[in-house]
């Protein structure tokens, strides 16, 4: 039981981390674009637009898994965001329009 535990809570561990690396992929992605690394505005927009459905895949995967462990009070926390994401993605809202990248 107890290796059962550990193995949970660094998958755990291991999806938070992929999780943070793929919303820290989108920051950069963005100040590349203030600082003027990258030029046309669309190529910022594509590269975001390339990980936004995987966060929302890792973020499902975090809730089965906080779910399957028995971690309730985890699972709840993140399911708005869950929710959140899936309402997005429904209503495609989820990408980034390159007209949206000028206001920032």
């Amino acid at each position: 039981m107890a290796m059962a535990n550990l193995v949970v809570g660094l998958t755990t561990f291991f999806v938070l981390i992929a999780l943070l690396a793929i919303i820290g992929y989108q920051l950069m992605c963005l100040a590349d674009l203030e600082f003027d690394y990258t030029d046309p505005y669309y190529d910022s927009a594509s590269r975001i637009n390339k990980a936004a459905v995987p966060e929302f895949v890792v973020q499902a995967v975090f809730c089965v898994v906080c779910l399957s462990s028995g971690q309730v009070f985890l699972c709840f926390m993140s399911l708005p965001y869950l929710r959140y994401n899936i309402k997005l993605y429904r209503t495609k809202k989820h990408l980034v329009d390159v007209n949206d990248l000028y206001d920032l």
